[in-house]
């Protein structure tokens, strides 16, 4: 967990650049190179999304980036496998997205010991409702791997208090409703969740969920210590797929400088500003 630390402190004052791609897609190898295009383009967390069959939170440009690796024969031990490759290049946080049903067929505690033989420092679970999080909670604490938790727009301050107050490595905050997906305008609510998820926990809050351009990661990055940004990378990957003369991995890597370079203005202090 002290890399996922050390990583939100590389950029004082500043917040951290977490960009999502799905293992595996297109291929193991070519998703291998595209997160080394990541960590070369200012990348301060990488997230690796696990590929599964159903998975609920996301919308269709990842779900369809899931059906690509899976149709390639991708499976959720060479997650491990693309994971422990990029930590002999990096001591960058390393987070991995799955589902609960993977993590039951796999057993919570061989998944968490596997997780932290590879490199991972956290694991984000959409699906795991927190009141159902403790035992899985407790594996990865045994594991040393954070669990990472999400809070909505719709979670009141008592169980945004209860969410926080169990958090490990930091809190994911959902931009707005539904699955993961480019969004034109984020929910103005945004901000309070975020300010709501500080008067509980000193941890670093991340917003994600709808972070698709230059322009929404520099918003955010005044007022959240992280930037997720997911469809909008792994849109780029689709359409170099479906333009073989395209560069897939200039292509992501170009947008993620853009990302990187957009995040380092200054931020709002929103306690401050409310005050």
């Amino acid at each position: 967990m002290e890399r996922i630390e050390q990583s939100f402190q590389s950029r004082v004052g500043q917040s951290a650049l977490i960009p999502f791609l799905t293992a595996g897609d297109p291929t193991f190898e070519d998703s291998l190179q595209l997160f080394r295009a990541l960590l070369r383009a200012g990348a301060d967390v990488i997230e690796i999304g696990i590929p599964y069959s159903d998975p609920l939170a996301d919308g269709p440009v990842i779900q369809a980036a899931a059906l690509r690796s899976l149709s390639h024969g991708f499976t959720l031990p060479r997650a491990f496998e693309l994971t422990a490759a990029l930590r002999k290049e990096t001591n960058k946080a390393l987070i991995l997205f799955t589902y609960v049903n993977p993590l039951l067929q796999y057993g919570y505690d061989k998944f968490f010991r596997d997780a932290a033989s590879a490199g991972a420092d956290g694991v984000i679970v959409p699906d795991l409702p927190y009141e159902e999080s403790s035992p899985v909670r407790a594996y990865a604490d045994a594991a040393n791997v954070a669990l990472i938790p999400l809070v909505t727009p719709t979670s009141g301050a008592e169980r945004i208090e209860a969410i926080a107050k169990q958090a490990r490595g930091f809190v994911y905050c959902v931009s707005s409703l539904g699955v993961t997906g480019e969004r034109a305008q984020m929910s103005a609510r945004v901000q309070d969740s975020v300010r709501t998820v500080r008067q509980f926990t000193s941890l670093p809050v991340a917003v994600g969920f709808g972070v698709s351009s230059v322009e929404q990661a520099r918003y955010v990055s005044t007022f959240a210590d992280g930037v997720i940004v997911g469809s909008a990378l792994v849109r780029r990957v689709e359409e170099s797929t479906e333009s073989p003369s395209a560069s897939t991995v200039s292509r992501v890597e170009d947008f993620c400088k853009e990302l990187s370079q957009a995040v380092v203005g200054d931020k709002i202090h929103l306690q401050e500003k409310e005050g």
